[in-house]
C-alpha cells in the first residue's frame, strides 16, 4: 500500500508561482510513473504533468507547457510540481498519482484509471 501526501497549495496571485509536493510512504516510489493531476469545478479531472521512473520522460498538457515543471527526488521519495506564471485558469484542486506498473506501461499516462495511488488533493486558487 501506498500513501501520497500533498502539501504546498494555495492562494496567488496572477503571475505567481507555487510548488506542490507529494511525498509517499513505502519504498517502491522510484519505479513508478508519477503524475498531477487537476479538477476545476464542473469539470473533469486532467492530468497536467507526468514523469516517468527515471524522470527523464516528462509530460506536460499544452495549457501549462513552458509554465509547469515536474520532477522527482527518488531518495525522499517525493515528488514536485513547481508552477510559474500562475494564472486564474489553473486555479484547480491538483492531487498527485501514481502508477505502479512503471516501465511496464506506456507513457503518458493521461486516464484517471491509469493510476494506482492517490493523494488527497490540495488547493490551488489564482487571483486575477
Amino acid at each position: 500500500q501506498v500513501q501520497l501526501v500533498e502539501s504546498g497549495g494555495g492562494s496567488v496571485q496572477a503571475g505567481g508561482s507555487l510548488r506542490l509536493s507529494c511525498a509517499a510512504s513505502g519504498r517502491w516510489l522510484s519505479r513508478y510513473t508519477l503524475g498531477w493531476f487537476r479538477q476545476a469545478p464542473g469539470k473533469e479531472r486532467e492530468c497536467v504533468a507526468a514523469i516517468r521512473t527515471s524522470g527523464g520522460n516528462t509530460w506536460y498538457e499544452d495549457s501549462v507547457k513552458g509554465r509547469f515543471s515536474i520532477s522527482r527526488d527518488n531518495a525522499k521519495n517525493t515528488f514536485y510540481l513547481q508552477m510559474n506564471s500562475l494564472k486564474p485558469e489553473d486555479t484547480a484542486t491538483y492531487y498527485c498519482a501514481a502508477d505502479i506498473r512503471g516501465i511496464l506501461s506506456s507513457f503518458p499516462r493521461l486516464d484517471e484509471g491509469d493510476y494506482d495511488y492517490w493523494g488527497q488533493g490540495t488547493q490551488v486558487t489564482v487571483s486575477s
